[in-house]
């Protein structure tokens, strides 16, 4: 009970995740196991950043950092738009495949809200729709990137249950764009409704030229899933070959980025893998010491009997659950964190690792972008300028059609198992 007023009262006072995290373990440590020396904790905080595929994580930043800087966004904005802007509703779908996209060569929400938010977010307004609606849409199909590969979301949620990278990876494809098709109903009808006009057809010329322009980054998701499931390299060595990728295009070919610009985008990657990384190291301290105290089997020891004969209810308090979390914690804290409690429930029902981490990871899209602490709302904020109230006011449509994916990726789990059972 301490534990949790004292998380609480440092969340209030507006102190960063890792501090309640690491405080909260510090009171269960020597309240209940005084006997246990604090450098235990520590090197579990250590521990916690050992394996080798978290270093996928800053070469997936550093690549979508890169792209950031160039032309790679715009490049496949302009061939989206060039076969969909003509359908009525198709500049705001042009948004969600472009959102889309984007998280497949970069696999960070908050760099698709930058990349996709900035060129496309003054057309919609021009265009009639409202800046809500445009905020609204730009924020939540960024989130469709934890989805598509590269995922960091799915690269933690790896780390902390031990599930191969690889299989998540492709696991998420089909959910992604299930997502992305019910946003673009969406947003199709909310034109007509509106009766906004749709933008003038590109002739079959310009839509050659549109596709020559963005050849060779539709070459990102090839290399990352192709190269890992071809057996070339693993996930980490994937996101290495990603960064040399991403500089040759924009250094070499396009020359968007210069080697001037380079000191810049490293120091961005440097400060956001630092928060990713002291997150997971003071996630996976308090993990441990959650998990020494037993209180995942307090929580959910009476009721892992009926769950384990009931997985689809599992799979529902599962998302439940994430989704609860992601809303007030950042998603690779809540992943850290919560796994280790359902695990032994997920372990005696019997079900697939890769299919719940597909409901975990979608939880956390959804939490990314739900009030109150949303990280993709507060990067909206920042990119737009605007208050946070009015980041949030066009939200609950798009959050209703994120639940409904959940709950059909629920109910039929080959939404999320076909891929990986193919490629296997």
């Amino acid at each position: 009970m301490w534990t949790v007023i004292v998380m609480l009262v440092l969340l209030l006072m507006g102190l960063p995740m890792m501090v309640p995290l690491v405080a909260g373990a510090f009171v269960i440590l020597f309240s209940d196991f005084s006997f246990l020396k604090p450098e235990l904790f520590m090197q579990q905080m250590i521990g916690g950043l050992q394996p080798v595929v978290l270093t996928a994580v800053p070469m997936f930043i550093l690549a979508a950092d890169i792209m950031l800087k160039g032309s790679t966004a715009q490049r496949m904005l302009d061939v989206i738009e060039s076969f969909v802007g003509h359908w009525r509703g198709g500049l705001p779908v042009t948004t969600a495949v472009g959102c889309t996209m984007f998280g497949a060569v970069s696999g960070s929400t908050q760099a698709t809200v930058v990349a996709m938010g900035r060129p496309l977010r003054p057309r919609l307004l021009d265009a009639g729709y409202s800046d809500k609606f445009t905020i609204a849409l730009i924020i939540n199909a960024s989130d469709i990137a934890l989805l598509i590969p590269p995922s960091i979301g799915m690269i933690i949620y790896g780390v902390a249950t031990g599930t191969s990278v690889g299989d998540l990876f492709i696991a998420g494809i089909l959910p992604g764009l299930l997502i992305l098709a019910l946003f673009s109903v969406y947003c199709i009808w909310k034109a007509k409704k509106l009766g906004i006009e749709p933008l003038a057809k590109h002739s079959w010329s310009e839509r050659w030229h549109a596709m020559k322009r963005a050849s060779l980054p539709a070459g990102f998701p090839i290399i990352i899933i192709g190269g890992i499931y071809s057996g070339i390299f693993s996930p980490t060595e994937a996101a290495t070959v990603s960064v040399i990728y991403a500089l040759f295009l924009e250094m070499v070919i396009y020359r968007g980025v210069t080697f001037s610009d380079l000191p810049k985008v490293a120091f961005s990657t440097g400060l956001i893998t630092a928060v990713v990384f002291i997150l997971v190291g003071a996630g996976a301290g308090f993990s441990w010491i959650i998990s020494f105290a037993k209180i995942p089997d307090a929580i959910l020891g009476g009721y892992i009997p009926y769950l384990s004969d009931h997985p689809v209810m599992l799979l529902v308090v599962i998302a439940v659950s994430f989704f609860v979390g992601c809303m007030f914690v950042d998603p690779i804290v809540v992943i850290l964190i919560l796994s280790p409690v359902f695990a032994p429930a997920i372990s005696a029902a019997g079900v697939d690792p890769v299919h719940v981490g597909v409901v975990v990871t979608l939880q956390a899209a959804i939490g990314s972008a739900t009030p109150p602490f949303g990280c993709d709302i507060f990067t909206a904020v920042a990119v737009f300028k605007k208050p946070y109230l009015d980041i949030i006011k066009g939200t609950p449509p798009f959050i209703a059609l994120l639940l409904l994916a959940t709950l059909l990726v629920i109910v039929f789990p080959q939404i999320s198992l076909f891929l990986p059972e193919l490629a296997n």
